[in-house]
C-alpha cells in the first residue's frame, strides 16, 4: 500500500467512531462531540435578548464550525473509497454519500449554504436556524447510548408500529363517536370528525388541555373512557421498549465480560 492509500485508509479511521486504544481518533471524536454541543447552546443562546451584544462572536462561531463540518464531510468521502464495499471512487463514493450518517454530516453543513440558494430573505434566515437543530443528529455517531436506542427501534419497530396502528384506530374511533354524540349541543367545538381529533389526541394522551371537552352526560361519559384508555395505549408501547432496553444493556455487559457481540451468550 502506497503513501496515499495509506492515508486515505488512516483518515477515514480518525473521523470513524474511534477504537480502544486509537487516541487521535478518540481527540477528534472528542473534538466533533464537543463542537456539535457547543453549537447547540450558542443556537439556545443566540435567541436571548440579553446576549445580542454577542451576535459577532456566535457569527464566527458558527462560520468556524462550518468550516469544520465541511472539511470532516469532504475527507469522509475522500477516505470512503478506503473500505473495500465503497472501493469504486465514484459509486462507491455515491454509496457512502446515502448512507444515514453521511446524509446527516450533509445536514449539518447545508445551512451555510442556504442563502446563496434561498437568498437573505427573512423565511431563508429561519430555513437556517431549522436546519441547524440538525447537527444533534451527528451525536449518533459519537455517542453510543443513540446507538443503542436505534438499534432497539430497529429491533422491535413491528411492535411499535403496531401500537401506533390501534392507537390511530382508536382516535379515528372515539372521534367519530363524540362527534355524533356531542355535534348537537356543541355545533361550533366539534363541528366535525377531523376536528374532534384535536379532542380525542388531548385525550388519548392524558394531556386534556381543557379548551375542547364534552358537556353532554354520553359524552362525558365516553370521555372518560377514551381518558382509560389512553393510559393503557401509552403503557403498551412503553413496555415493549423498557424491556428492549433491559435486553440491550444485558446483551453489552455480557460482551464487555466476552460473550457474543450479537446475542451476548
Amino acid at each position: 500500500m502506497n503513501t496515499y492509500d495509506s492515508t486515505k485508509k488512516r483518515t477515514f479511521e480518525i473521523l470513524e467512531r474511534s477504537r480502544f486504544g486509537d487516541v487521535t481518533s478518540r481527540a477528534v471524536d472528542a473534538f466533533i462531540l464537543s463542537l456539535i454541543i457547543l453549537n447547540i447552546l450558542a443556537l439556545i443562546l443566540e435567541t436571548m435578548e440579553a446576549l445580542s451584544h454577542y451576535a459577532t462572536f456566535f457569527h464566527y462561531f458558527e462560520l468556524f464550525s462550518i468550516i469544520v463540518f465541511s472539511i470532516e464531510y469532504i475527507l469522509r468521502i475522500w477516505s470512503c473509497v478506503s473500505v473495500k464495499k465503497y472501493e469504486r471512487p465514484i459509486l462507491g463514493r455515491l454509496r457512502f454519500a446515502v448512507t444515514p450518517l453521511a446524509i446527516i454530516d450533509l445536514l449539518a453543513v447545508v445551512p451555510a449554504y442556504l442563502p446563496y440558494l434561498l437568498g437573505n430573505e427573512w423565511m431563508a434566515l429561519r430555513a437556517i436556524r431549522l436546519f441547524r437543530l440538525l447537527r444533534l443528529l451527528k451525536l449518533g455517531g459519537y455517542t453510543s447510548s443513540l446507538s443503542v436506542m436505534e438499534r432497539v427501534f430497529k429491533t422491535k419497530k413491528e411492535e411499535i408500529l403496531m401500537s401506533i396502528s390501534i392507537m390511530l384506530v382508536l382516535i379515528l374511533t372515539v372521534s367519530s363517536l363524540m362527534y355524533f354524540v356531542e355535534n348537537t349541543a356543541q355545533p361550533e367545538v366539534f363541528s366535525s370528525i377531523p376536528a374532534t381529533m384535536w379532542w380525542a389526541v388531548a385525550t388519548v394522551t392524558t394531556v386534556g388541555y381543557g379548551d375542547v371537552y364534552p358537556i353532554t352526560p354520553v359524552g362525558r361519559l365516553l370521555g372518560g373512557i377514551v381518558a382509560i384508555l389512553g393510559i393503557g395505549m401509552f403503557a403498551l408501547p412503553t413496555a415493549v421498549l423498557g424491556a428492549a432496553f433491559t435486553q440491550e444493556a444485558e446483551m453489552r455487559k455480557r460482551k464487555k465480560a466476552g460473550g457474543c457481540p450479537h446475542c451476548g451468550k
